[in-house]
């Protein structure tokens, strides 16, 4: 996974001089997680979705549940981390005697390089693993045939690159007001389950309805991501502002998110489908595609508290911060080395695995890519900011 500020954190110096190290740690944190999700895609052939408009999976036991549960947390941390480095990044360039019109191009460059690795190497590992060895998922809503274009994460990071770093020189209201506005839209425009088979037109597919069009297969269309990445940059213009308020918001807006989590939970409302049954398993399980109301209050509220958490320990940096914040430094290089390492592996278990052997080989594939993370992220520390190696 790749965030804005995968060069940057490690560069901008806040006011107290000390290194942004909780950022590279968090990012890690969030790295290693998703992976767990990947590996059982490709090692244990078994992937769950949960798309507006199809019925939630239903859980037999709890480990099955928590595999899954615990990388809910990756995507709406990756796309607000990438908010916070885009607003570190552009400091770091107006520092360097950058333009506004040159930061504005390098981030529209870095959206286009993103979109484009969607097509050149993050689609061929998805489809080809799945072709050749096919997954056990929950079809998305939708419908017309194969897919052959996959729109992912890194489109959803891509477009929303380009789109805040047009709107970065807007003032912190703004930006929120935006980003609960685009929220706000897919909770009130997302079609009723009578629509879930339609095959919307490409437009509505990129922009606020993920599902499956003919060849086309959109899981992170602009609205509501742009909004998670618009909560970041808000959060990244008070950081520069102000860099103990933020990290203070950070807590309480944490605290208050999960209160209201809870709340809305209880009252069965903010999510697309009602609770589907008693039990904690089933009071857990919400609609990330598109990502719910009451989806992105745990998850945002949860990253926002482990932030606060991780500046707190990050003067003293404990060895596995630091582990953490060497695949933290490097997000786009692990992001695509571990689609195709835990694909190659997967071929040797074409029916699937134990859950227990896929943690195992998901272990060993943190072990393997961490010298790759540890000496990218030196490299690049050491080119220039103009570097095209920055890019990646």
């Amino acid at each position: 996974m790749v965030t804005a500020s995968s060069d940057s954190s490690s560069k901008i110096q806040p006011r107290n001089g000390a290194r942004l190290q909780w950022l590279d740690a968090l990012r890690g944190l969030l790295i290693v997680l998703m992976a767990i999700d990947h590996a059982s895609f490709f090692i244990d052939k078994v992937h769950r979705g949960e798309y507006w408009g199809m019925p939630l999976e239903s859980y037999t036991n709890a480990v099955d549940f928590l595999t899954r549960f615990v990388t809910h947390f990756c995507a709406p941390g990756f796309f607000f981390l990438m908010g916070i480095g885009i607003v570190l990044l552009a400091e770091s360039r107006y520092r360097a005697g950058w333009s506004r019109g040159k930061v504005l191009r390098h981030f529209a460059l870095r959206g286009v390089v993103l979109i484009v690795l969607q097509f050149l190497l993050e689609d061929p590992a998805w489809l080809v693993g799945n072709l050749i060895n096919p997954i056990e998922m929950l079809s998305p809503p939708g419908g017309g045939g194969e897919v052959w274009i996959y729109l992912g994460v890194l489109y959803g990071l891509g477009t929303a690159m380009i789109f805040w770093g047009v709107l970065l020189p807007a003032n912190v209201w703004t930006v929120l007001g935006i980003s609960a506005g685009v929220v706000a839209v897919t909770q009130a425009f997302i079609p009723t389950l009578p629509d879930v088979y339609k095959l919307y037109s490409p437009f509505w597919r990129l922009l606020l309805i993920p599902g499956h069009t003919n060849v086309l297969l959109v899981f992170y269309p602009l609205f509501p991501w742009i909004g998670i990445v618009g909560f970041g940059v808000a959060f990244g213009k008070l950081l520069v502002k102000d860099e103990a308020r933020a990290y203070k918001t950070a807590l309480i807006t944490g605290a208050a998110s999960l209160v209201l989590f809870f709340v809305l939970r209880l009252f069965d409302v903010g999510d697309f489908h009602p609770i589907a049954g008693p039990g904690w398993m089933a009071f857990f399980s919400m609609t990330k595609y598109p990502p719910s109301l009451v989806y992105i209050l745990l998850t945002l509220g949860t990253v926002l508290l482990v932030l606060y958490f991780f500046v707190q320990i990050s003067a003293r940096a404990p060895r596995w911060f630091q582990v953490l914040g060497v695949y933290g430094g490097a997000p786009l290089v692990f992001y695509l080395a571990h689609l195709y390492l835990y694909e190659f592996i997967g071929f040797a278990f074409p029916t699937g695995t134990h859950i227990g052997v896929m943690y195992a080989l998901w272990l060993v594939g943190l072990l393997v890519l961490y010298p790759l993370c540890r000496w990218y992220g030196n490299f690049k520390r050491k080119t220039p900011p103009e570097s095209l190696w920055r890019l990646l």
